[in-house]
This record gives C-alpha cells, sequence and structure tokens, in this order.
C-alpha cells in the first residue's frame, strides 16, 4: 500500500486529518482538484468574516457623532472592498499550502473512491484527463458541501445567488434573502450597514431556528430596529428575474406580497458533496446524501471513513477539524483518542450582534430531564461597561441543573448544561463556556473564577456567580 493516509478533499475536515496523521508520523497523501482550504478558505467563513469586519466599522461610522467623532463617508469602493477580501484569503491560502506540501504528498487532481486490492483508493483525474490511483491502508473522505438550492427557483448567479456568488459581488442596493439561519443572518448584518435595503423570509416561527428562543427573539428585534425586515412563518410562492432586478412573492399570515429587488439570495442551508466521488458504489449513503458514519467517523466499509460536512453532524469548520482529529488518532492508534462529542461543540454566528452557544438550548434540557430538574440564569450586557461603550443589545443566559445554593464547592448545585450568548465578541467569549461544558463544571467552580474588569466577559462571570446562588451586580 502506498501510503498510511489517503484525504479525500483539502478543505477543514480533510487537511485536518492529514496534519494530525502526518504528526503521528503516518505517510500521508492528500488529494484535492481545486485550491486547499475549501469552502472555509475561499468561499465561505473566511471572505465573509472579512466583509463583516468592513460592516461592523461601517457601524462605528454611523454612531460616530455620539462618539464624539466628526466623520464623512464617502460610500464603498467595491474594487477596494474586494482587494481587502481577496487579500486576507490568499495570505492565509499561502500559509496552508505551504504546510500541505512539507506534511503531505499532494496530489491535484479530482479524486474518486474505487475498489483496489480488496480495499479502496482514491483514483485522480488530472486536468489532463490523465488517471492516477492513489492508494493507502486508510482513506478519509473530506469532499465538504456546497450551497444547498430550492426546487423551482433557478440560480443565475447574478440576480438570484447562492453564497458562492454574493460573496464575490458588489454589495445589492436591495435585497431578499430566502433562509433565517446563520448564513442568511450574517448576510443580513453584513449587507444593511453597506446601504442594502435587506428583507429576510424564513419559512419557520423565527430565525436561527436551532439556537435558543431568547437569543432568537433579540437577534430579530436587534436587526429590526436596524432597518432589516425579518419575515416569519412566511411561504415562498416565487423567485423571478424581473429586467434588471428580482421579483419574490411570499405569503405571510394569509396574505401575498410582492418583493421587487435587486438580488435574491437563496440561504437555504448546505448540501454534501457526495453525489460525484464514487461512494454510491459503496453502500454508504443516507437518504440526504450524507455518509453513515460511527462516533468515529469510520463507514461501513472497512478503512473508509469520513469526516466534515458530508456527515451529519454540524456544517461548521471547526467541527470538521475535531472530526479530522479524532479520525487520524484512531487510525495511529493513540490510546487516550476519544470520538467528538459535538454537543461540546460550539456553535458561532457572526450576525450583529453576534451569537454563540454550546451544549443544550433551554428547550432541549427541558425536554431530556424536565422542567424541575433544569434552571436557567440570565446576565445582561446592558449593565455591562464593555457591553454599554459597544451600544450592543446582549446577554449571557446559563441553563444549568437546578440544586440547593451552593457553599462555593465542586457537587454543590447543578452542572452546566448550556451556555448562550448574544452580543459583541460572542464568538471569542464562547470558549469559555466550552470547556464548562466539556469539563462539566458546575456554576461554584466558575463563579470563583477571577474575571478581568472591565470586560465582555465578566458577564459570563456575573452569570455563573448568579447560577450559584450568588448574585453580584444582577439579582
Amino acid at each position: 500500500m502506498g501510503h498510511d493516509l489517503v484525504v479525500l478533499g483539502g478543505g477543514p475536515g480533510g487537511y485536518a486529518a492529514a496534519f494530525r496523521a502526518a504528526a503521528h508520523g503516518l505517510d500521508v497523501a492528500l488529494v484535492e482538484r481545486d485550491a486547499v482550504g475549501g469552502t472555509c478558505l475561499h468561499r465561505g467563513c473566511i471572505p465573509s468574516k472579512a466583509l463583516l469586519h468592513v460592516a461592523e466599522v461601517l457601524g462605528e461610522v454611523e454612531r460616530a457623532e455620539v462618539l464624539g467623532l466628526r466623520l464623512r463617508f464617502d460610500g464603498i469602493d467595491a474594487d477596494d472592498l474586494g482587494a481587502f477580501r481577496d487579500g486576507v484569503v490568499a495570505k492565509l491560502h499561502k500559509g496552508l499550502a505551504g504546510l500541505v506540501a512539507k506534511r503531505t504528498t499532494p496530489y491535484r487532481g479530482t479524486g474518486r473512491i474505487v475498489e483496489a486490492d480488496g480495499g479502496v483508493a482514491v483514483e485522480v483525474t488530472d486536468d489532463g484527463g490523465g488517471t492516477e490511483v492513489v492508494t493507502g491502508r486508510h482513506v478519509v473522505v473530506a469532499t465538504g458541501s456546497r450551497p444547498r438550492t430550492l426546487p423551482g427557483i433557478e440560480v443565475d448567479g447574478e440576480r438570484v445567488q447562492t453564497s458562492d456568488e454574493a460573496l464575490f459581488a458588489a454589495p445589492p442596493r436591495s435585497a431578499v434573502i430566502v433562509g433565517g439561519g446563520a448564513i442568511g443572518m450574517e448576510f443580513a448584518s453584513m449587507w444593511r450597514p453597506m446601504g442594502a435595503e435587506v428583507t429576510v423570509v424564513e419559512a419557520l416561527d423565527r430565525v436561527l431556528p436551532l439556537e435558543d428562543a431568547d437569543v432568537s427573539r433579540t437577534l430579530q428585534r436587534s436587526l429590526g430596529r436596524r432597518g432589516v425586515e425579518i419575515l416569519t412563518s412566511a411561504r415562498l410562492q416565487s423567485v423571478e428575474p424581473d429586467g434588471d432586478g428580482v421579483r419574490v412573492e411570499v405569503t405571510v399570515d394569509g396574505d401575498t406580497r410582492v418583493l421587487n429587488v435587486e438580488r435574491a439570495l437563496i440561504a437555504t442551508g448546505r448540501a454534501p458533496v457526495t453525489d460525484e466521488v464514487g461512494l454510491e458504489s459503496f453502500d454508504v449513503l443516507d437518504e440526504g446524501g450524507f455518509v453513515r458514519t460511527d462516533a468515529w467517523g469510520a463507514t461501513g466499509v472497512p478503512g473508509l471513513w469520513a469526516v466534515g460536512d458530508i456527515t451529519a453532524g454540524p456544517a461548521l469548520a471547526h467541527a470538521a477539524f475535531a472530526e479530522g482529529f479524532a479520525v487520524a488518532d484512531r487510525i495511529a492508534g493513540r490510546p487516550h483518542a476519544q470520538p467528538v462529542d459535538h454537543i461540546h461543540t460550539p456553535r458561532v454566528i457572526y450576525s450583529h450582534p453576534e451569537v454563540a452557544s454550546v451544549g443544550l438550548t433551554e428547550a432541549q434540557a427541558r425536554e431530556r430531564y424536565g422542567d424541575d430538574a433544569v434552571a436557567v440564569t440570565t446576565s445582561s450586557l446592558h449593565g455591562n461597561a464593555k457591553g454599554i461603550i459597544a451600544n450592543s443589545d446582549g446577554f449571557v443566559k446559563v441553563v444549568h441543573a437546578a440544586g440547593a445554593p451552593p457553599v462555593g464547592s465542586p457537587g454543590d448545585g447543578g452542572a452546566v448544561l448550556g451556555v448562550h450568548i448574544i452580543g459583541p465578541h460572542a464568538t471569542d467569549l464562547i470558549g469559555e463556556a466550552t470547556l464548562a461544558t466539556s469539563w462539566e463544571a458546575v456554576p461554584a467552580e466558575l463563579a470563583a473564577i477571577t474575571h478581568a474588569h472591565p470586560t465582555l466577559y465578566e458577564a459570563l462571570g456575573e452569570a455563573f456567580q448568579s447560577a450559584a446562588g450568588l448574585p453580584f451586580h444582577g439579582a
């Protein structure tokens, strides 16, 4: 067998598995048909966060007068905006490509899983049509995902777009965003400060339906105050190009509305890329096209593994990192290797304000343990010094097991089951909460940790103090 491990796909899950396996001393091949880094680096996480940073700066410019600044905003230069976005991506790609060349044997081409010598291998077809079969003791498939579209809606890439196209086009003057999940909320937060009139159409009764309901309501109110119109429990009837724009027809509360906008963004999630890599021949796909695996990422085919967006776990780059690490540890036979428990995978949304969470929502905790066994404690950012300076809505919500007020020792009170944050830098603040849920910490332990003042993260400390029955500023 040519290699210890062959990885198909150079996105986060793929290169995480490759780099961790190489760190264990394994011989690794990495097959990628495009630039390494995957959707996250080139068409998702990184370019979108670069543009969201610009939107955040614009938001500060809008309130400059309140800060005592006399600023003048002369508009957006689309070329310079694109150069900033692309420069961030290029810098990261250069570093990643260097690591791939150093730590793996890279193969450039389109890979396909095939049978070879009683096992599995990757057949690689290069741009010239030549083929080569790359073999190894193990094969990890990490081919990622693509934007999910809706039946009957034609995406032309200009007037009707997915995130793939929208990230590389000039900001629209007006837009309808179909979908109120993470992608939709990030684009609404990006485009509105850039001057777009934005309407979000969501089929369910609230945006961010997978997040805690209190967080969803707060984000919806906050975006509404910024001029984003959000239509929930809305039924999309049609999206049709109309002249230089788009005609969107939607039904809300039995009434039909017609929205004429410059652009429509279809932000209805992502679909696994498993329909063109040979997996259909191995009976490892479920009805949704996802690869069936065990907790370790192993399929039912010996030597064949899968990580990242092609599995049923969360479609997050850091979730793919964790899965890639776990697979490589397992393949290398590390004695203390552990499978990934995604209940402790932080969920992050770069809306304005930001949203981050880990563990169970309040509804999930009550469903699992019963109402009497669950308690909730909230610490508002309205009384937090840095929150006031940032003029942001937000709070920290701790979901924990109910118990008698503790005296400060582990075992008193209940374990932290989930933490939900909305506010400035929530995606950074979630780190401490991830430790809390992963280590099954109790509020009393966390309340004993000294949090710097004035900081945003001291809101976590105040929430844990209140949950421990030792409130400081809060009730």
